[in-house]
Parts: structure tokens; C-alpha cells; sequence
């Protein structure tokens, strides 16, 4: 059965890999870019890889909420129901890791931007829908005040904290939004792959991005993810896991989605 699917950070890494696998099974694709050639660019490549496919492509700096916003916007305006999200765009190592409003980038990108997608686009999903959040071996305890952006972190700080919190909300969202709601899922698509983000922060060349694109493909796709909300998978295991234990926690989990929840309040219209 094909499916609507919707990929941020889709021009390189491990998102155009997926891309690929995705297009050449029929599916019909909405890619999430930053520039409009690249997408241009990605899109004429997986047109030669399946010519019958759809596929559009949207632009959003998920660094600006009001751009999220837009986006999910726009994506409503052409479709009515979404089978799969898969929020993969994210950033590490950044020059200017603070943002106009004074929030932290690697926050904003890699946990708020996905979660307004998200919460946009649930009128979109019904319980068969997914979404994939793209999470990492790197979690650790989320600072609130950095969150806030009250706080400097460094790189390797700041986006273990966002993958921690990003995982986090995957799991509030999936204990408390009830039974009509998709499956939330959170993804370690597997430590240093060869990615830009990765090369940039490490200066290696990583291991085969294919490992990270094929278990996005299988978390989109795979009856072996049905039935798995609020689960953390972790491929560099290639099997469910335990996340930290702040992720587990349901307290802890709760006050960090109403600290989001404040935080755009003030930075996003309804």
C-alpha cells in the first residue's frame, strides 16, 4: 500500500538516502529542504529513479518557527491525510549557535521546530499514521534554562540535550494524545554515520549512511514498528531499547513539554 510521506532534511545524508529507498517503492514523498536548488536537485535524482512517483518539495529554515509554521501550513492547504512524518533534520555544530530571539539553534531545530511540525499536522494522522523522530545515542539531561536560552552549552552539549529532549517528547505525546493518534517513535539511527553533520563535527567519514536510511524506511514502513508508540529503537543494537532514564520519567517528561509549550507561546502564532 503506498503511502503520503513527509521527510525533513531530505537534500543530503541520511534523509536523501531515505529519500531514495522511499521513491523507488512507489511512495509519495513531500521533501523539507532549506534551499530551493538542492531540493530542485534531489528531486530531479529521484525522479529518475522512479518516473510514475510524486514528489513535492517545501522550504523551511527550521531555525525560524515562524517558517515551521508556514510550512505546515502549506502542506495542509494540498493534503488531507499523512501516513508517515519522519522528523529527520538536524544540526551539531553551528557558527552562530543563538538565534535573533535569543533561543538556542540546535534546540530550535532539532527539538522545538519538529514538535510545532508535529502538533501541527496531527489533524493530518489517524491511529495508523507514524511519526519517526530522529534521536541519538548522545541524550543527556536536558537543561531547561539552556533550553530557554538562558544558558550557553557547548556542541556536543547541546545536541545531546536536544536528541534527549527530543525523545522525550516522543514519549509524552504517545502516553497522553490517546488512541486516534499515530504512533511516536523515536530513532539512534546509529552512531557516526557518514554524514555532513558528522564529518563536520568529528572530521571523519563515518559508516555507510545506508544503515541510517534503512532503518527510517523500515520505521516508515515495517509492521515490525506497529503497535510501538512511545518506544526508542536503537540501531546501533538494531533493536528496542531503553532511552535515558529521564525519558522514562513522566514527570520529568511533562515538565519539559510545558516548558516547550512557554517557550512557544512567545516565539509562535496560532
Amino acid at each position: 500500500m503506498k503511502k503520503t510521506i513527509l521527510l525533513t532534511g531530505a537534500t543530503d545524508g541520511i534523509g536523501f538516502e531515505a529519500a531514495k529507498k522511499l521513491i523507488s517503492q512507489g511512495h509519495t514523498l513531500l521533501l523539507h529542504g532549506r534551499s530551493r536548488e538542492k531540493l530542485e536537485q534531489v528531486k530531479h535524482s529521484l525522479a529518475q529513479l522512479n518516473s510514475q512517483a510524486t514528489i513535492e518539495t517545501y522550504i523551511a529554515d527550521f531555525s525560524i518557527l515562524s517558517d515551521v509554521q508556514s510550512l505546515a501550513d502549506a502542506i495542509k492547504k494540498q493534503h488531507t491525510k499523512i501516513d508517515v512524518l519522519i522528523n529527520n533534520a538536524g544540526v551539531f555544530k553551528i557558527p552562530h549557535p543563538v538565534t535573533d530571539t535569543g533561543l538556542d539553534v540546535r534546540f530550535v531545530v532539532n527539538t522545538l521546530a519538529p514538535f510545532v511540525l508535529t502538533q501541527q499536522l496531527l489533524p493530518l494522522f489517524n491511529a495508523t499514521g507514524r511519526v519517526i523522530n530522529l534521536s541519538s545515542a548522545a541524550q543527556a539531561p536536558v537543561s531547561l534554562d539552556a533550553l530557554r536560552g538562558l544558558q550557553v552549552l557547548s556542541d556536543n552539549a547541546a545536541y545531546a540535550q536536544s536528541k534527549l529532549a527530543i525523545t522525550m517528547w516522543t514519549i509524552h505525546l504517545a502516553a497522553t494524545l490517546g488512541p486516534d493518534a499515530p504512533s511516536f517513535i523515536a530513532i539512534n539511527p546509529a552512531s557516526f554515520l557518514g554524514s555532513k553533520m558528522v564529518k563536520e563535527a568529528y572530521g571523519s567519514d563515518g559508516k555507510d549512511l545506508g544503515i541510517g536510511a534503512d532503518i527510517l524506511a523500515r520505521a516508515a514502513l515495517s509492521n515490525e514498528f506497529e503497535g510501538k508508540t512511545g518506544k526508542y529503537f536503537d540501531n546501533d543494537i538494531g533493536n528496542w531499547a531503553a532511552p535515558h532514564p529521564d525519558a522514562l520519567s513522566e514527570n520529568k517528561n511533562r515538565e519539559l513539554v510545558n516548558v516547550m509549550q512557554q517557550i512557544l507561546s512567545k516565539h509562535t502564532s496560532d
